[in-house]
């Protein structure tokens, strides 16, 4: 699959967020909670226990619970300044990972990211925020980027302003791959290609797409058919840019719509829903600069369609 060429790293250091912990650095090896014993004035076991249970304590940014994690020299152990929070739970979103910074979710299709002027349901923005402030009122997340309200997948959520800044306007050095995987009608022609088109919002915020410039933002997908049958496709897409409703619009110019798709698509919704989810994303760390990949299997819905 043809793809943009991406610098390895971010071209610039990016500056990171006020630090909301201490920061202590291993130097002999040992186990988490006898070094969170030693390095905080000598606090006692149940302290210790404490912190971990209330998820206060990350290990190269990444939060750990185990009290017998091992350590190396050269890690460096991050310990909250603010209040523990209770473990996660919600039947809408699942949280990947968390570390200091940032906050990467899977989200359910029917689930907005944030809420508009007039929905004001549950939406990820929310949800996430309760779970935050359970630590301190003023704690919060921050919208880096957005899935369709109908559309699963993996996002990104950032826990304060300068890593959102960051992650926003370095987007395209920091994201190294975002691929998608859908459920298209009709099996498709080719087994890989791309489409590049011009995407423009009518009057009605209906999004058109013209194959010439038409003023409107140049989209570019990529595609790669995994799987046909049954008369549908199951495509893996590649976004090299990341516009609004690009994949929905480019797949009703292949003539191939995403099944379930009431505003771009042919009617035709086998499983009640709309067939796309954001499966992979990667990039580098706004902060340590470390290559980050999550990747969630097919939904399993896509593949029953699939199978002859």
């Amino acid at each position: 699959m043809a793809k943009k060429e991406k610098k390895d790293k971010p071209a610039q250091p990016v500056t990171h967020a006020k630090a909301q912990f201490t920061t202590f650095a291993v130097k002999e090896p040992c186990e988490l909670m006898d070094f969170l014993m030693k390095a905080k004035d000598g606090i006692s076991r149940t302290t210790a226990k404490s912190l971990l249970s209330k998820r206060q304590v990350c290990v190269n940014n990444i939060i750990t619970t185990q009290y017998n994690f091992p350590l190396k020299p050269g890690m460096n152990v991050q310990v909250g300044k603010n209040k523990g929070r209770k473990e996660f739970r919600s039947n809408l979103l699942k949280i990947v990972y968390e570390d200091a910074y940032l906050l990467v979710v899977e989200k359910r299709e029917g689930v907005l990211t944030i809420g508009t002027d007039t929905q004001k349901e549950r939406t990820a923005h929310s949800i996430l925020n309760e779970y935050v402030q359970r630590s301190g009122r003023q704690h919060r997340v921050y919208i880096v980027h957005r899935l369709d309200k109908d559309t699963s997948g993996l996002l990104v959520f950032a826990k304060d302003e300068k890593t959102k800044f960051t992650l926003q306007d370095h987007w395209e050095e920091i994201v190294k791959e975002r691929r998608y995987v859908a459920v298209l009608s009709g099996e498709m022609e080719k087994d890989c290609g791309t489409v590049t088109s011009w995407l423009m919002d009518n009057k009605v915020y209906v999004t058109y797409s013209s194959m010439t410039n038409n003023g409107g933002d140049k989209a570019i997908t990529h595609y790669r058919t995994i799987k046909r049958a049954n008369g549908y496709s199951l495509v893996e897409l590649e976004l090299e840019t990341g516009r609004k409703n690009q994949i929905r619009v480019h797949m009703q110019d292949l003539k191939h719509p995403v099944l379930g798709d009431v505003k771009y698509g042919d009617g035709n919704d086998p499983i009640g829903r709309l067939a796309l989810h954001a499966f992979k994303l990667s990039f580098y760390h706004p902060v340590s600069n470390e290559l980050m990949e999550f990747e969630t299997p097919y939904p399993a819905v896509f593949k029953k369609i699939m199978q002859k």
